[in-house]
This record gives structure tokens, C-alpha cells and sequence, in this order.
């Protein structure tokens, strides 16, 4: 029997063990996209225990940061929700998660719990009830003492080389600023361009953010359509000023309806004035916002990255208590291949196609846009369209190698830019470490069975590839 969790945790073939150990676990790692907080990055904050850095808490203005994975595996075991995102004292709420995660046979949260005690805390003994105040006192003893366990420590412990914020286009940017003027802050901290709300034309709250873009630029209003995408392009190009390498939109599913500009302000003005939009409507003028900032982000060397096939907050009930991003989401299904297609090829048709990053929250969506990509390549960079990696609910081993085989077969697996956190939480980097011990062991098991050549020099090329270099490239580090 193996050890739980030993240096060879998912590394099975004696080539999986060297690809790994030799290559890809040195590697530093690009984070193009995450949750985190620039501003606890320029403040270097220092957590005061366990449960501050899995299960976050409540925010000053009424919001939750936390790591909703975790909540949900307590609420699958029955945990009030008091201990889960509410006030109860914090060695309590962490108990209650540990008795949870015992239940988690199976889940990732178990191997990634596991690998951020080891990585970061040195703690090596399995997270059980039994073990929970040892490991209780040990690391809060560290994070209370060790000066290399502030947020910047764990950034460089984790070899960080890049952090790819998520920011909305009316923020001020002032953290990346202050940071890029830090010289004792090694990790580059870039923004990225979150246009959503200014995009959900149908979604409460769309009037009041179209005044506040329109305050971002010195405006009191945004008279047409023509005026809300010129505003984001302005913003636009102050993130890319700032640093900006990617752009993120978050949405249901990706629309393709075009419309004349007079029809798309005609629809704008009508919602603005307090009127209906029909899902027809909202789709032209949401093709037409996409379509304008894909040729911005090409003009600009942004790469655009869409998420789709999410259905958010179905729990309504305790989306009203809780908010958004507190997890209540779930996987969506939606038919919009030929929607996403449409869209590439109009930017296509100009040259105007940026680099583009495609995730499906559906796992049946891999070999669609498997696929996809490579109607749309060209010669501006190697795997100018990219399959993102398996995202949130699909970040476990079976759905990493589900995705990874699929490219593999459908196009280069070797150009692939390779992981991300998707998360608020600091420790999450441990993620790139899981995700490297899967590739490798993909890899490794091709290479054991004759599937691919025992080639050094192009097993080093890809692994270190797919572990840091695609990404250093794709993002122009």
C-alpha cells in the first residue's frame, strides 16, 4: 500500500517521477486568472489562522470572501450555515469543515487540502478529526511567527511569476499601481478587464452601473450604445497602461446576433429609459459590445477569455441572505458552438481575431471546442486559440485528464498554457502542483506504453512547456 499523499502522490510510471521532479515541479507559475485581492497583496496581509484562509468570513460592506468549495462540502454534511459563512467562533468552523472533508473520499478538496499543509505549513500527517488541533496549533502557530507566511511569503514560496487579477472596468486600479511602484514586490500583479455589467443588458442594476462607467470617463451619461463601447474601450486602454494581459467575460452563454448600430442604440435607449428587453434584443446588443472589444483586445495584444455554461445562483433563497459567489451555482447546458464560431469568424474576417481562451463549465463541451480551435489559429503566436483548462467544477483529476486528453487528441496538447487558480484563496497555488502531478503522469503513462517517443529533449520542452513557459509567452512575460 502506498503512502497517503507521498512525493510521488499521482506519479505511477518511473517517467512520470522524472517528468515531474526533474522538470515541471521546479517551474515557477503564471496565475492569468484568479480572484485575489490586490490590495492584500500590496498590504502583505497576514492571515491569524486556518480558518481566515480556508473559510473566509464576512466583509466590512456585507459581502463573503472564502473559498465556496469548502462551503459547500459543509453544507453537503449538513453544517449550519452559521458555521459555514456566519460568525461562529473560528476553531469551531474549522472543525466542522475537517469533519466534512473526512467524508470527501474521492474529492479533490482532500488532495488540495493536503498539499497546501505540506507545501506551505510543512504539517504532513493526514487532516482528520483526530489530527485537526495538532494541525490547528501548528499552523496558526506559523502563520503567527514565520515571517515568509504573510500573503507576499506565499506568493514566493508558490514561485509565482504572474497573477492575473479580476477587475471591472470602472475600478480604479489604484493596488496594481501602487504595487507596480513597490520594487520589493517580484510578482507581477496585472489586471484584467471584467466588462460583464456593462454587457448583461438585462440584468437588475444595469442603468446604475451604465452611470458609474460613465463617471469613470468624466461623463454624467452614456447617451447610446456607441458611447457605452467607446467608454470601455477608453477603459480599456487605461488597463492596458496599468498592465492588463487578458480580459474575462463571464456569461450564460456566448451570443452571436448582429444588428445595425441604429437597432443596438435603439435597444439601449428603450432599457436605459426603464423598458423591457427581449432575449433576442439583448443578444444584438451584446454581440455588439463582444465584437467591439475583441477587435480592441486584438489592437491592444489582450487576450480575451470567455466562460460560459454556468447557471449562477439557482438557490434564490439564499443568494437573497448570502449574495452572489457563495455557492449556489451549478453546470448549465447551452448550444452555442456554432453562436461562439460566428463570433471568431467575424473577427476573423477583418484580422481583428484576439487571442482567445474558450472554457465551458459543461465537461461535454471538450471535444467541441477541442475542435473549434482549430478552425481559428494562425501564425501570430502558437496556439493563438486555446481550450482553457478544466474549470471549476471540473478542476478534479478525472475532469484535468478528461480536458487534457481531449486537446490532445483534437489538436497540441504541448501548446496548451496549462493551469489556473480560478480562486480567492492564497493557498490554491498548491493547485498548480496537483494539476503538473496529473500531466505529468498523463504524459508519463503515453510514454511507458510506446504511445509517444522516449524523446528527453521533447518531453522536457513540453512538460516545462505546459508547466510555465506557453503561458510566459501567451501573456508577453
Amino acid at each position: 500500500m502506498k503512502s497517503f499523499m507521498d512525493k510521488d502522490f499521482l506519479l505511477t510510471t518511473e517517467t512520470a517521477k522524472h517528468l515531474f521532479h526533474d522538470y515541471a515541479e521546479r517551474m515557477p507559475l503564471v496565475d492569468y486568472h484568479c480572484h485575489i485581492s490586490p490590495r492584500e497583496i500590496y498590504e502583505n496581509r497576514r492571515f491569524n489562522n486556518l480558518t481566515e484562509l480556508w473559510l473566509g468570513g464576512r466583509n466590512p460592506d456585507g459581502s463573503y470572501f472564502g473559498d465556496h468549495y469548502k462551503w459547500r462540502l459543509m453544507r453537503a454534511n449538513g453544517v449550519n450555515e452559521d458555521y459555514v459563512t456566519g460568525e461562529k467562533d473560528p476553531f469551531e468552523r474549522y472543525l466542522k469543515f475537517v469533519e466534512a472533508l473526512q467524508m470527501a473520499i474521492g474529492n479533490p478538496m482532500v488532495h488540495w487540502c493536503g498539499l497546501e499543509l505540506r507545501q506551505f505549513f510543512g504539517f504532513t500527517k493526514p487532516l482528520t478529526p483526530e489530527t485537526a488541533r495538532e494541525a490547528w496549533d501548528f499552523c496558526n502557530d506559523r502563520l503567527r511567527n514565520d515571517p515568509q507566511l504573510t500573503v507576499r511569503g506565499i506568493l514566493a514560496r508558490a514561485r509565482v511569476a504572474m497573477i492575473g487579477t479580476t477587475d471591472d472596468p470602472i475600478d480604479s486600479l489604484e493596488w496594481h499601481e501602487k504595487i507596480a511602484a513597490d520594487p520589493s514586490i517580484t510578482v507581477r500583479v496585472c489586471p484584467s478587464f471584467r466588462p460583464d455589467r456593462a454587457i448583461n443588458i438585462a440584468k437588475p442594476g444595469f442603468a446604475e452601473y451604465i452611470g458609474k462607467l460613465a463617471a469613470s470617463v468624466g461623463g454624467e451619461k452614456l447617451a447610446t450604445a456607441d458611447e457605452v463601447k467607446a467608454a470601455l474601450v477608453e477603459r480599456l486602454a487605461f488597463f492596458a497602461q496599468t498592465g492588463c494581459r487578458a480580459s474575462d467575460h463571464g456569461l450564460e452563454y456566448i451570443p452571436f446576433r448582429p444588428a445595425s448600430d441604429e437597432e443596438v442604440n435603439a435597444i439601449y435607449a428603450r432599457v436605459m429609459a426603464g423598458g423591457r428587453v427581449s432575449r433576442e434584443d439583448a443578444e444584438k446588443y451584446q454581440t455588439a459590445l463582444l465584437l467591439c472589444l475583441g477587435r480592441a483586445y486584438h489592437r491592444l495584444g489582450i487576450a480575451m477569455q470567455l466562460h460560459y455554461s454556468c447557471l449562477r445562483n439557482v438557490n434564490t433563497r439564499l443568494y437573497r441572505l448570502l449574495g452572489p459567489d457563495t455557492g449556489f451555482d451549478t453546470i448549465a447546458q447551452n448550444a452555442c458552438g456554432g453562436d461562439i464560431a460566428a463570433l471568431l469568424a467575424a473577427l476573423d474576417e477583418t484580422g481583428e481575431c484576439p487571442k482567445t481562451i474558450l472554457y465551458s463549465l459543461n465537461p461535454a463541451d471538450n471535444e467541441l471546442l477541442g475542435s473549434l480551435i482549430g478552425c481559428f489559429q494562425s501564425d501570430e503566436i502558437p496556439g493563438k486559440i486555446q481550450q482553457g483548462s478544466a474549470w471549476w467544477f471540473n478542476d478534479s483529476r478525472s475532469g484535468m485528464e478528461a480536458q487534457m486528453k481531449s486537446l490532445a487528441n483534437l489538436g497540441l496538447l504541448g501548446n496548451f498554457i496549462g493551469m489556473l487558480t480560478d480562486s480567492r484563496s492564497f493557498l490554491s497555488y498548491a493547485r498548480h502542483d496537483y494539476f503538473r502531478r496529473i500531466f505529468c503522469n498523463l504524459v508519463g503513462g503515453w510514454v511507458e506504453n510506446g504511445e509517444y517517443p522516449n524523446d528527453e529533449a521533447a518531453l522536457r520542452r513540453i512538460v516545462e512547456g505546459v508547466s510555465y513557459r506557453n503561458a510566459a509567452r501567451y501573456f508577453n512575460l
